[in-house]
């Protein structure tokens, strides 16, 4: 018989309580959160125009994009969520994204849910293999086990999205910090274009 005091073995007073997460489709504020804020100081090595970066760190540092994450135990079996707000703005003639990573457990997969803006999630295997999805509101995006992924605002207003991934992947910043990916999103002509980058180095193996 089931014993709801002991819940199959496990005692209840261990269990932790559901959660009750509001969440506003426009600005991506989920509450309660903690937030993580990347400034163009925070994005060192990330872009192609170097000298613009810094140029854009001298004049005010402006935020890049900010994540707002709910408090959920990094634990098997948990599902982690958060949302992410990228501002409009480019270095140069490359957008502004994030930094972009793998996930520590390569094999977990992690949902894009895009609620406002636009742009593009761009997913990358340790081979170079490059894939890209156009969001915009109502589309989800599904980031396979073994692509590191980074997201980028190809609009002229936020670009909101919701995540949700297994609360024990991690985060692996590392490989992107040193190899970058092996495309880069740039405007040309009012269009986002995806080209090689010239600073990619394939990771070993």
């Amino acid at each position: 018989m089931f014993d709801l005091e002991s819940c199959g073995g496990q005692k209840m007073e261990n269990l932790m309580q559901p959660i009750r997460t509001p969440v506003d489709f426009k600005k991506g504020i989920v509450a309660p959160d903690r937030v993580i804020e990347r400034k163009a100081g925070d994005m060192e090595g990330m872009y192609q125009d170097e000298l613009t970066l810094k140029k854009l760190v001298s004049q005010g540092n402006p935020l890049m994009y900010q994540v707002r994450q709910v408090d959920i135990p990094e634990e098997m079996g948990h599902i982690a969520y958060s949302t992410t707000i990228i501002s409009p703005g480019k270095v140069g003639n490359e957008y502004f994204m994030t930094k972009g990573h793998s996930h520590a457990k390569e094999n977990t997969a992690e949902i894009y849910f895009c609620l406002a803006g636009e742009g593009y999630l761009l997913m990358q295997t340790r081979k170079g293999i490059v894939s890209t999805t156009h969001m915009k509101p109502g589309i989800l995006g599904y980031i396979p086990p073994y692509w590191a992924h980074r997201t980028i605002n190809s609009g002229n207003k936020e670009f909101v999205f919701l995540t949700l991934f297994p609360a024990d992947a991690g985060h692996n910043y590392e490989v992107i910090q040193r190899c970058g990916f092996a495309k880069v999103m740039l405007e040309e002509g009012g269009r986002a274009v995806l080209r090689d980058n010239p600073k990619y180095v394939p990771p070993d193996g």
